[in-house]
């Protein structure tokens, strides 16, 4: 297990801070490390995996013009994805998920391992885009550890 999974269930735990995600490129795999420990039941509230354009305007209200513009892997398309979860689930923290974890999809302006993650909360927003390199198991994860080191921030 990673040790970060371990600081954020216990300050999550500490703070008496909820959490929801909505993820795309990571397939849920934010929400397994979330969810790993026991208690994890006391913060957690809500995990999708909006891996469709469809998905992320249906049930997130990701207007389909800023996809049509920006893209669904976008920053302004992650932080819509966390601010409507953390709305969706009334929960103090909201993380969005969106990138290219290859090995096809890839563009020149947006090769493969570009993600944007972004957390939303009612006082604080942190909306970061990455370039992670490896095979998609590789990216997948590094963007789900890197999510949880930026909610590390934002809590405490």
């Amino acid at each position: 297990m990673h040790s970060i999974v371990s600081q954020v269930h216990k300050l999550l735990i500490k703070k008496q801070k909820t959490i929801a995600t909505a993820e795309s490129c990571t397939g849920g795999l934010l929400s397994a490390f979330l969810t790993q420990l026991s208690g994890s039941s006391k913060y957690f509230i809500l995990g999708i995996v909006a891996y469709s354009n469809k998905a992320k305007q249906d049930i997130l209200k990701i207007p389909s013009n800023l996809i049509a513009k920006k893209g669904a892997v976008s920053k302004e398309t992650a932080g819509l994805m966390a601010r409507s979860i953390r709305k969706i689930a009334s929960s103090n923290f909201g993380i969005g998920i969106t990138g290219i974890a290859g090995p096809s999809a890839g563009t020149p302006k947006k090769p493969v391992g570009t993600i944007f993650i972004a957390i939303d909360s009612k006082d604080k927003k942190i909306l970061k885009k990455f370039h992670f390199k490896g095979k998609r198991a590789a990216i997948r994860k590094q963007a789900a550890l890197k999510a949880l080191n930026l909610l590390l921030t934002i809590v405490k």
